[in-house]
């Protein structure tokens, strides 16, 4: 990637309750290598694939806080899509800030509750490559409302939406400049607990999908959704030993 483009999914990170094991986890899983900062971050961890950034992880910082992966969209000036999301009736959780000479990132619920962050890009650009093996490849809203996130996003970052089916299903596709960059899927049916909120799903590119959900759970993770067969791949959905979700994908 030579430059991030506004309102695409550029980064993704982990919010974790045991690093050093989700090092151990995601390392083993995906191929990544381990490269933890100095105290200045935390001890932010950014996994690379072959030498590259594709992923980080760091600490739980507020209470109550769980273990969960967060989608961040590339922003040319995050305090604009600050303005946007307030304008549109979503929430600014944490106003944009500098991340030392890194970049800017803020952090945001959408109007039906799922939180998404933005990285305005400085000496850290985001993720260096995807849809590889171990590599990001997708993300996708999970929401009990279609048509309010469609609004929002389409406010917020400027996308266009087209309308499809997924096993029957309503699923739309985001597109920005004709090119596809999320989906958004309907969170109806048996498969969703009343009590699970709206959320972002981050997809990693896997090479066999079977494989990859047995070794996670030698791991010590859990499938949570089976491998399963649709339109563009075989995909599952995995927990990991700290409870953080995500999906796999082999197209």
């Amino acid at each position: 990637m030579t430059h991030p483009t506004p309102g695409v999914p550029n980064w993704v990170d982990l919010a974790t309750a045991d690093l050093g094991d989700a090092a151990r986890f995601y390392t083993a899983l995906f191929g990544w290598t381990a490269d933890v900062s100095g105290d200045e971050f935390g001890g932010y961890t950014t996994f690379l694939l072959n030498g590259l950034p594709v992923a980080g992880a760091g600490p739980l910082f507020g209470e109550g806080q769980q273990t969960a992966w967060s989608t961040y969209f590339a922003a040319a000036d995050a305090d604009t899509v600050a303005a946007r999301v307030e304008a549109s009736t979503g929430k600014v959780l944490v106003a944009p800030f500098d991340v030392v000479d890194q970049g800017r990132m803020g952090a945001f619920l959408d109007p039906a509750g799922a939180p998404f962050s933005v990285w305005e890009a400085g000496m850290m650009r985001g993720a260096e490559v995807f849809d590889l093996p171990g590599a990001l490849t997708w993300n996708e809203l999970n929401t009990r409302d279609l048509e309010g996130a469609k609004a929002f996003y389409g406010a917020v970052f400027g996308w266009t939406f087209q309308d499809t089916h997924v096993g029957g299903l309503p699923y739309v596709i985001c597109e920005r400049n004709h090119i596809q960059v999320a989906g958004m899927q309907l969170m109806i049916g048996s498969a969703w607990p009343d009590d699970m909120p709206p959320h972002w799903l981050v997809y990693f590119a896997v090479g066999d999908c079977d494989a990859a959900a047995e070794h996670a759970s030698a791991l010590g993770g859990h499938v949570l959704h089976p491998p399963t067969t649709i339109a563009v791949g075989r995909y599952a959905v995995i927990e990991d030993p700290q409870g953080g979700t995500f999906a796999i994908l082999a197209k």
